[in-house]
């Protein structure tokens, strides 16, 4: 039984494996350290008691390299469809908002032109029921005079209300 006492990377060389695998060993297998006097770690082992076996690396193998390259291009594929479904979505939104704009500057016009031809409906009215009054109440060539100057008034605010409601 022959207890050596070496530095991580001396163990790594004796057992082949890296200085970080050979302290990873020590600390699992409880082997008593010390520092030296440069301040390096020192490992006391017996060689003869280590079965240890260097594990090769375990590295992608080519065919998890190829299905992985596979997997990033069906990525990117889908990335470059989705994009492009979003940029169609978008100018499909702008559309959408363009024409939301144009309807409702067309409500505001169609508002402002309902409101205008109200008040002309009142107008008339009330102008109709004066008319209606007036020939009501008299009989005389003088009031029927009246009623068809006012008449030809109405009926010229009619022809002018239309005339504007066509443009």
């Amino acid at each position: 039984m022959s207890i050596e006492t070496l530095t991580y990377t001396a163990l790594g060389a004796q057992l082949n494996i890296s200085a970080e695998a050979a302290r990873s060993l020590a600390r699992r297998r409880r082997f008593p350290r010390s520092l030296s006097d440069e301040g390096k770690a020192l490992v006391s082992v017996d060689l003869t008691e280590i079965r240890h076996k260097a594990q090769p690396p375990r590295g992608r193998q080519a065919d998890d390299v190829a299905r992985l390259a596979e997997q990033i291009e069906a990525l990117r594929a889908e990335i470059a469809r989705l994009e492009a479904k979003a940029a169609d979505c978008r100018a499909d939104l702008e559309r959408e908002f363009e024409r939301g704009e144009r309807l409702t500057v067309e409500l505001q016009q169609a508002t402002t032109e309902t409101e205008a031809a109200r008040k002309m409906t009142a107008r008339l009215e009330a102008e109709m029921a004066d008319l209606r009054t007036r020939v009501r109440a008299g009989s005389s060539a003088d009031s029927h005079r009246q009623a068809a100057r006012l008449l030809g008034h109405l009926a010229a605010t009619i022809v002018e209300a239309d005339r504007k409601a066509c443009k």
